[in-house]
């Protein structure tokens, strides 16, 4: 029993420290939960954040309005400017991810109905996932601490009551994945708090995958080749200024071939955010071309 009683006393503690800084968003079980992080500012998962208000619910019971400063739907990072009175904020130690092993507490407060605190275990070290947008985030803590619908958001502790990660999303047997607690993700949450943050760039348009590609091409009796087909395009966009239509296959950019969404993200990402030119190779019916797309700075709205 004395196993028992120290893993009682390992949770009831991480509860006791970070519990106050927990709050719950919205109202039941529909929306889900968050994070101070500090004075005035609650960290939470961007799929949470549907309006430019959302209701949070502390520790203590109290209720107020938090309005969103900054969204990143690619991080599936959100964070709610408001008065969070007396909550502290969590320690955030970005200095290391935990290992395979490593004993974790995910909290949560679904919709503003009381803390929820369960027990788990890294299962799974830098771990990969895509966000709302497609966009892979690298780096995830998959762990085994079970989670109530409602829970995203919420924060994932180690035994001090350190900030590990945000929890995100759940996969097929249980497991959650969570954004990592890294300094680069701080940084990048800092921005938003202060809605500064740039939007990655983006073509402005839908791709098929490269399996769907070479099915179509070969459907129409075109030859196979790798690459992005192009689906849609919105008028307004980088991609339909530069000239791309709609069954282009992207084949390179930026001197990458393409052989996947990841690799054109790279080369997105490797624009600067002030704009620029990326260089890309496609293939219309049977022609090799090359087009170039020209950036401007790289903007999105709050939310």
């Amino acid at each position: 029993m004395a196993g028992v009683s120290e893993l009682q006393t390992f949770i009831a503690r991480a509860a006791a420290r970070v519990g106050p800084s927990v709050v719950g968003l919205g109202h039941g079980w529909g929306v889900g939960s968050g994070v101070v992080i500090a004075d005035g500012q609650v960290l939470t998962s961007a799929h949470n954040v549907r309006r430019d208000e959302v209701t949070v619910t502390f520790a203590d019971g109290r209720q107020a309005a938090g309005e969103v400063a900054g969204v990143d739907r690619d991080l599936d990072l959100a964070v709610l400017s408001g008065d969070t009175g007396d909550a502290p904020a969590v320690a955030w130690d970005s200095d290391g991810a935990p290992g395979i092993g490593t004993p974790v507490i995910a909290l949560a407060d679904p919709g503003g109905r009381g803390l929820r605190a369960t027990l788990g275990f890294v299962s799974a070290e830098a771990r990969s996932f895509r966000g709302p947008r497609g966009r892979r985030i690298r780096g995830a803590v998959e762990h085994t601490a079970p989670l109530p619908r409602g829970s995203s958001g919420g924060p994932l502790v180690d035994a001090e009551g350190t900030l590990l990660g945000l929890n995100s999303i759940r996969l097929d047997g249980g497991l959650i994945l969570a954004v990592p607690a890294t300094a680069a993700v701080k940084e990048r949450v800092t921005l938003l708090a202060r809605g500064e943050a740039p939007a990655p760039h983006r073509l402005g348009v839908a791709v098929a995958p490269p399996r769907v590609a070479r099915r179509l091409r070969r459907a129409v009796g075109l030859p196979e080749r790798d690459g992005l087909l192009v689906r849609a395009v919105d008028e307004a966009g980088p991609a339909s200024r530069a000239g791309i239509e709609r069954g282009d296959l992207i084949v390179a950019a930026g001197g990458i071939e393409i052989d996947g969404a990841d690799a054109l993200y790279t080369a997105l990402d490797a624009v600067p955010a002030a704009g620029g030119d990326l260089e890309l190779t496609i293939v219309r019916g049977t022609e090799e071309r090359a087009i170039t797309v020209t950036f401007g700075a790289a903007k999105e709205p709050v939310r």
